[in-house]
């Protein structure tokens, strides 16, 4: 059995989960709470403090500390969960009703079509967030996912053209404060918005945000590295092969560190090749004394960037 980033998975409990990491550790799949059922049977959006500190009372078994990733986590053991939601199968499921049960439904779909007529194989697309797990709201987004980058640079291109001809929206200064706001990032909001600007994974359709994430395999690494205390450096981006991916890498020319791993959605795709960057994050090494940043720690990823500076 498979668990890729962004899939859902739930507990009988009445928890649901998003999957944050690809496969196993110890048996249990690494993820985080979005989702608790209430006593009345309905599902209610957690926050990530309120999160932790439910786990941490009533449920602690869901609390790990991932070798991998030397950090607390939330981990689900594989024969705890009852249910397992995958964005490619709901997005194929969503596309062959003749019948949409809402607007936002409506507005995926029509948006699937736009980069069907633009060349992009359907089947490579998934959709996950709320529309996923059938909990979305009218002002919900549509978040799209692929699974490799040839496709997703496709979609991206294809971003770009629809808004040229007028089928989808740039983003409004409103929408990108509020999705600033969301993200609560250790960025100015002109430095936020440079930068998301150029990704070309972001737009609006009817009026509604979307946006597209890869979520390639990934690769396979058994080296573990334990973390060294919090860094800020400045380096050149020398690879960019997988900016997009979950987690992003950059390889840079530095003299002790040789990458920056992200694992928030924030600095994804943030440069690129012969770029100049600033980045602040955990300090790792593993045991041969080879270095990484690792950006993203943490869910809100306090006090860590990557920026371009000149």
């Amino acid at each position: 059995m498979i668990f890729l980033p962004k899939s859902f998975i739930e507990t009988a409990e009445g928890l649901l989960f998003a999957v944050v990491a690809e496969g196993l550790e110890a048996g249990k799949v690494r993820c985080f709470l979005r989702y608790v059922c209430d006593e009345n049977g309905q599902w209610r959006k957690v926050k990530t403090d309120e999160a932790n500190d439910l786990l941490v009372k009533n449920y602690p078994d869901y609390i790990f500390h991932s070798a991998d990733f030397d950090a607390n986590l939330h981990a689900v053991l594989v024969e705890k969960i009852v249910k397992i939601y995958n964005p490619y199968a709901r997005l194929k499921e969503l596309l062959a009703q003749h019948k949409r049960r809402d607007a936002i439904e409506k507005d995926c779909v029509a948006l699937c079509k736009l980069f069907e007529k633009n060349g992009v194989e359907l089947a490579e697309l998934g959709v996950t967030g709320s529309i996923l797990v059938g909990l979305q709201k009218e002002s919900s987004d549509i978040d799209l996912i692929c699974n490799n980058l040839h496709t997703f640079n496709q979609c991206r291109l294809a971003i770009l053209e629809l808004t040229l001809r007028g089928k989808l929206d740039l983003l409004s200064e409103n929408d990108w404060l509020e999705s600033y706001e969301r993200r609560d990032c250790d960025l100015s909001f002109s430095e936020y918005v440079w930068h998301e600007c150029r990704k070309a994974n972001k737009a609006l359709i009817n009026e509604r945000k979307f946006d597209l994430s890869l979520i390639e395999s990934e690769k396979i690494n058994q080296t573990v590295y334990k973390k060294m205390g919090k860094t800020i450096i400045q380096a050149k981006v020398i690879k960019d092969t997988r900016a997009f991916c979950y987690p992003a890498e950059f390889e840079i020319s530095h003299s002790t560190i040789q990458h920056i791993v992200c694992f928030t959605a924030t600095y994804v795709g943030q440069a690129i090749v012969g770029e100049r960057i600033e980045v602040a994050g955990q300090l790792e090494q593993d045991e041969f004394g080879n270095q990484r940043i690792v950006v993203g720690s943490s869910r809100e990823a306090k006090g860590e960037y990557i920026k371009v500076i000149v």
